[in-house]
């Protein structure tokens, strides 16, 4: 693994091989970075293996509650990998802290990539909701086996509610941002779905493979190179779509801004960062049931009970 390029306040990408297919390998891993997400974590498990995710490959980051419970109370103990992460690898010649996520992206790239046929590298606030078909590899199908798929947010906000709604967050918030290509701060950005034994360079928001370089595809098949996928012309939520639950209701995202952030950026940094983007996502909002329609027509249970 080499160090590829990094900003000021740290190492953001990491080059390296990638793995060997192995033989029969299959199906879609989702690789995802979590902390302290007990209250949330179980729905978005049950969710995303209702949608056929085959394996869940998660990074603990010092979870103080019972994230860790909750994961095995609702998934089978196949069906993830679980792993105790921590931050704070600095490059001590270029004096630059490593972004802590990009180091567990590589990771899981080249220690498990060789047994999926793709892996989607999202968080925990992000739902993969198919638009053609029951399942993300049916709506995958449109990107004709391209090896590197960008996925635009689909920013919601608090919806209405000022205190934590009973019911799921899934149907609980159907208001967005109107325009997910936004060029307002902080209120547009992508997560990827790959060929893990393509990739090449990893970071949070963007992938290179060895075939195609920089160049991703939208959920349509239609290809773009590095910033040219922020053109509104990239656009394409056809087939599937990406939800970022951002803020959820007012009560919730106040204790987030509490809690501060898990990466690399000061509290000051992060506060200014969040309160900006939940004001940008609201300007301008339309009402997106895709997901809760989806739940419903489908059947998905999202409550107690693993498998």
């Amino acid at each position: 693994m080499s160090w590829f390029r990094w900003k000021k306040k740290g190492i953001i990408a990491l080059s390296f091989a990638p793995p060997a297919p192995k033989p029969g390998r299959h199906g879609i891993a989702i690789v995802a970075c979590v902390k302290n997400e007990a209250a949330y974590i179980a729905e978005w498990l049950r969710f995303h293996r209702a949608v056929g995710i085959r394996h869940f490959i998660l990074y603990d980051h010092g979870s103080t509650d019972e994230t860790a419970e909750e994961i095995r109370r609702a998934l089978p103990p196949e069906a993830f990998t679980l792993l105790p992460w921590s931050g704070g690898v600095v490059a001590p010649k270029l004096d630059r802290l490593i972004d802590w996520q990009v180091v567990a992206f590589a990771h899981a790239i080249q220690n498990f990539g060789g047994d999926y046929r793709h892996m989607a590298f999202i968080d925990a606030d992000e739902f993969l909701l198919p638009k053609q078909g029951s399942t993300v590899e049916e709506a995958l199908a449109a990107t004709g086996g391209f090896p590197n798929v960008a996925l635009p947010w689909h920013m919601f906000g608090t919806s209405g509610h000022k205190t934590k709604p009973d019911a799921p967050v899934t149907v609980s918030y159907t208001m967005r941002s109107a325009d997910p290509m936004s060029r307002l701060k902080h209120a547009s950005n992508f997560k990827c779905i790959v060929d893990p034994c393509e990739v090449v360079q990893a970071s949070v928001h963007s992938f290179k493979t060895r075939s195609y370089g920089n160049i991703a595809c939208n959920d349509a098949g239609k290809r773009a190179a590095g910033k040219e996928r922020e053109q509104p012309g990239f656009y394409s939520n056809a087939f599937l779509q990406l939800n970022h639950y951002y803020s959820k209701s007012e009560e919730e995202f106040a204790a987030k801004l509490a809690r501060g952030a898990i990466y690399t950026l000061t509290s000051k940094l992060i506060t200014d960062r969040m309160t900006t983007t939940i004001r940008n996502i609201q300007l301008s909002q339309v009402e997106d049931r895709a997901m809760a329609d989806f739940v419903e027509r489908r059947g998905i249970a999202l409550g107690d009970g693993a498998g």
